[in-house]
């Protein structure tokens, strides 16, 4: 019977253990140590401070192209940023200018089945580097689902979403692109970054 006892006090020795630093864990993570004192203001004073308020902050700076699609659908590029991991990300605006609910034509998700298969998406955008001659598809995840915005189907009249698109980055040498989105007109956009 002494083995038994000593293996019964072993578990609850190691349970104890382990309670005790779960409290501890969780007290560590509690309110900041309850000093009344509130968090300093610099974090979010960055915001307020005197710098340039950028297009992700609500501020809307001019896009570097307008392409005016069908039903009234305008596509407002913001910004074309080239990544460090190899790739350039498009960002945009899609609205529906027009006085009646839009439906998003499923052409622009392109004919690949593979994206289809995912829903409406903004799959079929390519990007042509004419200096390189070359044509930019829309990246996919290992799932065959495309890196953009997808999950629409209508815009209301007067609505607008934000939009991505991802592509592989072109040579850094290639500062400018053509833009081909279906059912709407192309358009070359510098690439930053």
């Amino acid at each position: 019977m002494s083995i038994r006892f000593t293996t019964k006090a072993r578990r609850g020795m190691v349970a104890l253990t382990v309670a005790a630093g779960l409290a501890v864990g969780v007290a560590g993570c509690g309110s900041g140590g309850g000093d009344g004192k509130k968090p300093d203001a610099s974090a979010s004073t960055a915001k307020v401070s005197g710098s340039n308020p950028s297009a992700q902050d609500g501020q809307s700076a001019a896009p570097l192209a307008e392409l005016k699609g069908p039903s009234g659908l305008l596509l407002q590029i913001t910004s074309v940023v080239r990544d460090s991991g190899g790739f350039v990300t498009v960002n945009g605006t899609m609205k529906n200018d027009g006085s009646d609910v839009a439906v998003i034509p499923a052409e622009l998700s392109g004919n690949e089945t593979e994206i289809m298969n995912n829903g409406r998406s903004l799959g079929g955008a390519t990007l042509v580097d004419s200096q390189g001659k070359k044509r930019y598809y829309v990246l996919r995840d290992t799932d065959g689902r495309p890196l953009t915005t997808t999950g629409f189907s209508t815009l209301k009249a007067g609505e607008s979403m934000g939009v991505f698109l991802q592509f592989p980055s072109p040579p850094t040498s290639t500062t400018e692109v053509t833009f081909q989105l279906p059912l709407f007109p192309s358009a070359v956009i510098k690439i930053s970054g």
